[in-house]
C-alpha cells in the first residue's frame, strides 16, 4: 500500500485527499482516467471600474489541474465575462513524488485517486488565497524604492528596515540602483562614496535565502543599471548567489499584458523571481533579465509634484495603446529639491511621509492610485514608494494594494511601527552627505 506525497511546489496551491492508499490495479485505473483533479479558484483580469471611485470588479475563474503518472499538469481555465465565455489550457512540467508522506528525498512517480477527491485551494499565494488564480499582471504589488539603501541618517536612504523584513512585511517589488566598481557590481546610490551597501551579489544571496524559506511567494526586482555597462554584468551576481534557480524566463519577448501566467504557475514552477532591467538589457544574451522598458512603463520619476499625474515617463513618447498592454509603475516616492553651497539634491520629502503613503487625501499614495485606475482602466502593477512602513496607518501602503486586488487587508505590517516624525528630516541630514561629498573630493584628489 502506498500513499501520495507531493512535492512542496505543489502543495503551494492546491490541497487534496492525498492520503488515499493506492495499490497497483488502481494506479492503473487512475492512470487510464487521466489522473487526480485539483481545482484553483480565484479572479482574475478586471471586470468593471467603477469610475467615480476607481474601484475594480474581477471575473470569477476556475482551474482544474490534473494530475497524471507520467510528471506533467495541464491546466485549463474557464471564464465568464457577461454572454462571452472563454477556456484556456496550458501545460507546465513539475514532478509528483510517491512514497511516505513528509520526506523531501522521496522518489518514483505515480498518482492515488480517492473514492470523491474534494480538492481546495488554501495556501495563500502572495498572502492571499484569491492570488493563486490570478495573472502576475493583474495584481498590485508594493515597490520598496531603493530598497538597499536603509543606513539612518544617511542623506542617501530610502528605507528603514533591511531587506528581509521588507519581504516579511509584504513588499513584493526591491528596486535599486548598481554601480560598476573594480571588476564588482555594488549597490550605491548616486555615487559609491555617498553610500556603498556592499555587492549585488550579498544582497542576492539575502533575497535567495528569503525565497527558500518562503516557497508560495514570487517577487520582481527592478535592477537600476547605473553605468550602463553590458547586461553580462549582472549574471555572475544572480548565479553565484542562487538566484538563477528562481529566476522567470519568459516564453516570448516583450510579454504583454495577457502573456504573463498565473501566480501559481510560477510557484509550481520555482520560477518566482521575475527580474527586469532599466537600461542595456538584452534579452537574446541573457533571456532572464528583462528589458524594463519595453514591458513596462513608469510615471514621472523622482516626483517632485504632490498632484502625481500618472502619466507616461519612461519610456518617453509611448503610445496609449501600447502603454495600455505593459505593466505599468505608478513612482510614488515624493522627493524634495534642496540646494546647499551650489549643491542641488533630490532628497525624500520624509515630512510628508504619512501624507504621501496614506489611503486617502491630497498626495496620498490610495488617491494616485484611485487616479491612475480610472486613467488606465486598471490599477498600477507596481506602488513604488519611500519608507513603506510610515503612512496614516500601520501599513497603510498595503491597505491600498489590498484595495486595489479587491481583497481584504490582512493587516500585517510594519517591521516595528516607526512614524515619519520619528525619521530625520532632509535639512537634518544636509551636514552628512556634505561631509560625504568632501570625503570624495579629498579622495579624488589623493
Amino acid at each position: 500500500m502506498r500513499s501520495l506525497w507531493i512535492a512542496p511546489a505543489l502543495l503551494a496551491v492546491v490541497s487534496a485527499a492525498t492520503d488515499a492508499a493506492t495499490d497497483a490495479a488502481t494506479d492503473s485505473a487512475t492512470t487510464a482516467a487521466g489522473g487526480t483533479a485539483l481545482t484553483i479558484s480565484g479572479t482574475r483580469d478586471p471586470l468593471s471600474i467603477d469610475v467615480a471611485t476607481g474601484s475594480v470588479t474581477y471575473v470569477s475563474v476556475t482551474a482544474t489541474s490534473t494530475l497524471p503518472t507520467t510528471g506533467s499538469i495541464t491546466a485549463i481555465s474557464t471564464a465568464s465575462k457577461g454572454n462571452h465565455s472563454e477556456s484556456t489550457t496550458s501545460s507546465d512540467t513539475m514532478t509528483v513524488l510517491v512514497g511516505s508522506q513528509g520526506p523531501s528525498n522521496a522518489t518514483g512517480s505515480g498518482t492515488a485517486t480517492s473514492a470523491t477527491p474534494e480538492p481546495t485551494n488554501t495556501q495563500p499565494c502572495n498572502g492571499y488565497v484569491e492570488f493563486c488564480a490570478r495573472n502576475y499582471s493583474n495584481i498590485t504589488y508594493v515597490a520598496a524604492h531603493n530598497s538597499p539603501f536603509d543606513r539612518k541618517g544617511n542623506l542617501a536612504s530610502n528605507q528603514q528596515f533591511p531587506v528581509t523584513t521588507q519581504l516579511n512585511d509584504g513588499i513584493r517589488m526591491l528596486q535599486f540602483q548598481a554601480h560598476y566598481q573594480n571588476n564588482t557590481m555594488y549597490l550605491c546610490h548616486t555615487s559609491c562614496s555617498l553610500l556603498n551597501v556592499g555587492t549585488l551579489e550579498a544582497y542576492f544571496t539575502t533575497v535567495v535565502q528569503w525565497l527558500q524559506q518562503n516557497p508560495y511567494e514570487v517577487i520582481t526586482i527592478l535592477m537600476g543599471n547605473y553605468d550602463l555597462v553590458p547586461v553580462g554584468n549582472f549574471t555572475d551576481p544572480i548565479i553565484n548567489s542562487g538566484l538563477s534557480k528562481y529566476v522567470y524566463q519568459p516564453p516570448k519577448v516583450p510579454m504583454g499584458m495577457d502573456d504573463w501566467p498565473p501566480l501559481s504557475n510560477l510557484i509550481l514552477t520555482g520560477k518566482r523571481a521575475v527580474v527586469f532591467m532599466d537600461y542595456q538589457a538584452n534579452q537574446t544574451a541573457v533571456p532572464y533579465i528583462l528589458d524594463e522598458f519595453s514591458q513596462l512603463w513608469e510615471t514621472p520619476f523622482s516626483p517632485t509634484n504632490r498632484s502625481f499625474p500618472c502619466t507616461v515617463q519612461r519610456p518617453p513618447n509611448l503610445d496609449s495603446a501600447d502603454a495600455k498592454n505593459r505593466l505599468y509603475m505608478a513612482n510614488h516616492n515624493l522627493n524634495l529639491e534642496v540646494s546647499f553651497a551650489g549643491i542641488d539634491l533630490l532628497v525624500p520629502n520624509t515630512a510628508l511621509l504619512n501624507e504621501t503613503n496614506a489611503v486617502s487625501g491630497f498626495g496620498s499614495i490610495g488617491d494616485m492610485a484611485r487616479n491612475c485606475t480610472v486613467d488606465w482602466g486598471r490599477p498600477p502593477n507596481f506602488l513604488l514608494v519611500d519608507y513603506y512602513n510610515a503612512g496614516s496607518t500601520n501599513g497603510s501602503v498595503f491597505e491600498v494594494a489590498a484595495q486595489m486586488n479587491n481583497v481584504t487587508y490582512n493587516g500585517h505590517c510594519c517591521g516595528t511601527t516607526t512614524s515619519a516624525a520619528s525619521m530625520s528630516s532632509p535639512l537634518d541630514k544636509i551636514s552628512g552627505v556634505l561631509m560625504a561629498i568632501a570625503v570624495s573630493v579629498i579622495l579624488t584628489w589623493m
